[in-house]
């Protein structure tokens, strides 16, 4: 969920401090470690940034070959396919996220575990048969998991397998491959600063200043306004919640973050950004803040120096640790348009009524996938009044600028810098995004007729538009679009503004 207008993927003229030759570099990949991935790279050459680029992937590639659940080829998965009780030498990456495991376990009291796993199988059966375990299953599940899994010998370098349950190496794993990744580029000549963002995990590291919104865990779309904002530096930030994957049973949604104690979905808190100097304990305790109850959260954080977090429960309450650096976000002033009330909207004529500030317009669209990694085509995304004349600029997404003239219907762009966003991880493909009725001047638009445009083109490839004129009278409404090659499914959805869960 992005929290700026333009989110500008391209090669930038950038000015950083002590180095006025130097620019950055900005790119985004779909199918990265699962999810989407955004990578900036301040550097003094186009070279010298290609060649970070170059290094942070093939390491990426090659963690995944060792750390991958999901690939069957992994050596993580070959060590699971290995018998019981035979202790089997392992990679020093390996190793390392095995007794990481190990100690996390021990330091939240059992809120983590690689053992989880069997929790969220047991969840899925229960959200196909549309019935939620039995205190029975549950309790058979939590035995299994508060097992010890392996035992590990650091003389030898050797990891022995003692049970059965399903492991997954979740929860931190991530964190560790972005630090990795960013240690192999981060000393290249050349290269002043990175941002790694895989999913809404995110490293900062060298000379560059991070600008970072968080999301909000209850608004769907892209850009929707974030919850808080920070300047991150030489740290990493990550965010976990249950707002973006989980399992619907009934009419209630369960999280996909599992309580290892309980065996029961995490539920008083929705979502736990945590910041701190260290990629992988960012990342744990983002889940484990969605586990524990604030107050355990809180004992937790200030055993370990140099944590900040911001959780937000699920009643809509925010808590943050006493030094989270928050800056201030604007309020609209009380003669602008954000402050009029509903009943005074409604009470202007016809022919000057505004927009209701109480709905607002959804766009869903759905990007063509491919198999692999692969490069987002270029997207922009935007509203024209009856006259043709764009109103709202919602988003551009693009990374090399010289190609941006394929946006043939795209005018009036600008290449503002992107702001990081840290969320909960997101499915690659899909994206959601409101216009709220606004101008890009932030005043509420009149009510009538807009056309909203959607136009995809890749590289030497296709190019694709979608436009579509609704009447914004006031009365809620649904559009489907029709798909194309790029955009396989898109829909409009006029509506009252509401949460998501």
């Amino acid at each position: 969920m992005n929290a700026i207008s333009i989110v500008g993927l391209a090669p930038l003229i950038a000015s950083l401090p002590g180095s006025a030759t130097s620019g950055l570099f900005i790119n985004h990949l779909e199918n990265v470690l699962g999810t989407s991935f955004d990578l900036k790279v301040a550097a003094r050459s186009y070279t010298a940034a290609r060649q970070a680029e170059q290094l942070i992937l093939a390491e990426i590639d090659r963690l995944s070959t060792v750390l991958s659940g999901y690939q069957s080829d992994s050596e993580f998965s070959q060590w699971l396919s290995a018998p019981l009780h035979k202790p089997i030498v392992i990679s020093d990456d390996l190793f390392a996220v095995l007794s990481t495991f190990d100690r996390w376990h021990s330091q939240t009291s059992g809120a983590i575990s690689a053992a989880a796993q069997q929790l969220n199988q047991l969840w899925q059966q229960a959200a196909h048969r549309q019935s939620a375990p039995t205190e029975t299953e549950r309790q058979q599940a939590v035995e299994a998991i508060n097992q010890t899994h392996w035992q590990l010998n650091a003389d030898q370098k050797t990891a022995t397998r003692l049970t059965q349950a399903p492991l997954r190496l979740h929860t931190f794993t991530k964190s560790y491959v972005l630090d990795r990744a960013a240690n192999v580029a981060i000393n290249l000549p050349g290269v002043d600063g990175l941002v790694l963002n895989s999913g809404g995990d995110i490293v900062v590291r060298g000379n560059w200043q991070e600008p970072v919104s968080v999301a909000n865990p209850q608004a769907d779309a892209e850009n929707a306004a974030p919850i808080a904002q920070l300047q991150v530096k030489n740290g990493a930030i990550a965010t976990s919640g249950n707002y973006r994957r989980g399992y619907q049973i009934g009419n209630e949604w369960v999280s996909h973050i599992m309580d290892p104690r309980t065996g029961l979905p995490a539920q008083e808190v929705i979502s736990a950004t945590v910041l701190h100097p260290d990629a992988i304990t960012a990342g744990a305790l983002a889940t484990a803040f969605n586990v524990l109850a604030p107050s355990e959260s809180e004992a937790l954080a200030a055993q370990l120096p140099n944590t900040e977090y911001l959780l937000v429960t699920r009643d809509g309450q925010t808590v943050r640790s006493a030094n989270w650096p928050t800056t201030t976000l604007p309020k609209a002033s009380s003669g602008s348009a954000e402050a009029l009330t509903t009943a005074h909207l409604l009470s202007l004529p016809i022919k000057d009524k505004l927009w209701n500030p109480n709905q607002e317009l959804q766009i869903t669209l759905e990007l063509a996938r491919f198999e692999g990694r692969s490069h987002r085509p270029f997207v922009a995304i935007w509203v024209e009044d009856e006259s043709g004349k764009p109103v709202r600029q919602l988003a551009l997404w693009y990374n090399k600028p010289r190609w941006l003239h394929d946006l043939r219907e795209w005018y009036s762009l600008q290449t503002d810098k992107a702001t990081s966003v840290t969320s909960a991880t997101r499915s690659p493909g899909e994206y959601t995004l409101v216009w709220d009725g606004k101008d890009d001047d932030g005043q509420y638009v009149k009510q009538g007729k807009y056309t909203i445009l959607i136009e995809a083109a890749r590289e030497h490839g296709s190019y694709q538009l979608i436009r579509q004129t609704m009447d914004f009278n006031g009365k809620v409404k649904q559009q489907p679009l029709t798909g194309n090659v790029e955009i396989t499914a898109a829909a409009l959805d006029y509506r009252e503004k509401t949460s998501t869960r």
